[in-house]
């Protein structure tokens, strides 16, 4: 079966970001970022995140040139977007917002079509991508294709947005605080549906936030701003946490940052492998796939000082409570 027929994240792909000592100054001399420079590397993840107007919406809008910056320069898979005409450059950019913006009067379905609609699209292909859609971010469109926004919750408007970024198979996808708007349970969910939703289309995403949990919890890598829109640190999650680059990161994560950092650290970064001689069978069991928070979890919750890792249905190694505490964090986020 052809790739792009059986994955709607196929096609275009994804495409690299690099923004090179890039500011933002108003005319009045309000400094809304100062000086960035930071790659996000095609298929990654990155999160903006920082105090209330520390130009992480600024920075989002600047990528997609809503706002052009005072200086330094912006490239798009090596290529300079400022030579580049901002309608053919946002066509190829999805943009989810706090308050998604679905169109009221039109139908679900038709809200999802909007840009392949505008790129002049057969109706029947529009149609058909805007099911697929629907059903990749969680929505049966026999149910809900046919409604209205207001119709659908919080959280359901919500994945119709990111289904409408979708349509067009940008190279980038931006999302300003996407899900803040929803309640904390539903907020989770959606949090849940989206990375099962980034593992399958493999977009460039960059996604301002001001949670940290959601950051570490969604990020490959995180962009930590201060007020004047400078950039503090870009890193892993897991080196943020484990790692601040300074004593303003500290506090922005928090004194509680050795708890987030151990659900961002594999079981493996901590593991010892079996020498035959321990017996497991009365050990809780976890994946490989796990984390040092799982692993702590389970220890807890049987009252043991050890748990056992298991990989393809067979113990591989052990993971002890005092090897996490003395685990320092991996590199990259850790992935079920």
């Amino acid at each position: 079966m052809d790739a792009t027929a059986s994955d709607p994240g196929a096609g275009h792909g994804a495409a690299s970001i690099t923004v090179e000592q890039v500011g933002k100054v108003y005319p009045d001399g309000t400094v809304a970022v100062g000086d960035i420079t930071l790659e996000v590397r095609a298929g990654e993840l990155a999160v903006l995140i920082g105090p209330s107007g520390c130009g992480k919406s600024t920075v989002l809008r600047m990528l997609n040139r809503l706002i052009e910056p005072s200086k330094g320069r912006i490239l798009l898979d090596g290529e300079d977007i400022a030579g580049q005409d901002p309608v053919a450059l946002r066509r190829r950019i999805g943009y989810v917002i706090q308050d998604v913006g679905l169109f009221p009067h039109q139908t679900i379905r038709t809200n999802v079509g909007t840009v392949p609609r505008l790129l002049g699209g057969e109706r029947k292909q529009i149609r058909a991508r805007a099911d697929e859609l629907l059903e990749l971010v969680g929505l049966d469109p026999a149910r809900h294709g046919d409604r209205y926004p207001h119709e659908l919750s919080g959280g359901q408007r919500q994945r119709v947005g990111v289904a409408r970024a979708l349509a067009a198979d940008p190279v980038v996808l931006l999302m300003d605080e996407p899900f803040s708007a929803v309640d904390p349970i539903v907020r989770g969910r959606l949090q849940e549906e989206f990375l099962r939703l980034q593992a399958t289309v493999r977009k460039t995403i960059v996604l301002v936030t001001h949670d940290i949990d959601e950051a570490v919890r969604l990020g490959d890598r995180i962009a930590v701003l201060a007020e004047g829109g400078l950039l503090l640190q870009y890193a892993p999650p897991a080196e943020v946490l484990s790692a601040p680059a300074s004593e303003t990161v500290a506090r922005f994560v928090g004194a509680d940052r050795g708890i987030r950092r151990l659900a961002v650290t594999r079981v493996r970064d901590a593991m010892r492998p079996l020498s035959g001689t321990e017996d497991v069978q009365r050990l809780p069991a976890i994946p490989d796939s796990g984390t040092l928070y799982d692993a702590l979890a389970a220890m807890l919750t049987d009252d043991t000082l050890n748990v056992v890792v298991i990989r393809d249905g067979r113990p591989v190694g052990t993971v002890s409570r005092s090897a996490i505490f003395a685990t320092p964090g991996g590199q990259d986020r850790a992935t079920a």
